[in-house]
């Protein structure tokens, strides 16, 4: 019976080990009542490459600017992506205690090529998106390189999460598809803080 104690205390601690890791975000509410900007707090590895994200929320919308470079110092930019729209919260995340689903519906999506080098535009498949440098290019109607027009992929179905540190999302796939809820992260980023 000595023996069991210690199994069944272990057992309990282990049950509330997920409770404890979602005692670290913040409440539903406050994510749901987003206001202001959160952003990088310097450029994070993306895409073989580095990047910014700025996200701004306000009045249930949020708009994204993510800025992609080739150095850390964020020198040799490539392009810029812009998308906004509105967002709801869905229910508690099963894979990330504490975040919960998102849905961000994109009702546009822009892209400004930052680079004229014709081998890094082809690299990044955008040869054929009829980009022009320094530009902003509205892609909703066709799409780009991994961006899915907005009739086909509305939606980017992510997760969210608040603490102290910022504000979470999820980790995007490789091919940048997250246009169905099969397709949603199950871990998250390092967060962007507020600005």
């Amino acid at each position: 019976m000595s023996r069991l104690l210690p199994l069944a205390a272990g057992l309990v601690a282990l049950a509330a080990l997920p409770a404890l890791a979602g005692d670290r975000f913040g409440p539903r509410t406050e994510i749901e009542r987003l206001s202001g900007t959160y952003a990088s707090t310097g450029p994070e590895p993306w895409y073989g490459g580095y990047g910014t994200r700025r996200f701004t929320f306000e009045n249930g919308r949020w708009s994204l600017v993510f800025t992609h470079a080739l150095d850390p110092e964020m020198r040799r930019p490539t392009f810029a992506f812009r998308t906004y729209g509105p967002y709801r919260i869905g229910t508690a995340s099963r894979a990330v205690p504490g975040a919960y689903e998102g849905i961000f519906t994109e009702e546009t999506k822009r892209v400004t090529l930052l680079t004229e080098d014709p081998a890094i535009v082809q690299a990044f498949g955008f040869a054929s998106c009829g980009l022009k440098f320094n530009v902003e290019v509205d892609i909703s109607a066709t799409g780009c390189a991994g961006w899915k027009p907005v009739s086909v992929c509305p939606d980017d179905h992510d997760l969210i999460a608040i603490d102290a540190a910022g504000l979470y999302f999820g980790v995007r796939p490789r091919d940048n598809d997250m246009c169905t809820a099969e397709r949603r992260p199950t871990a998250l980023l390092m967060p962007v803080v507020r600005q």
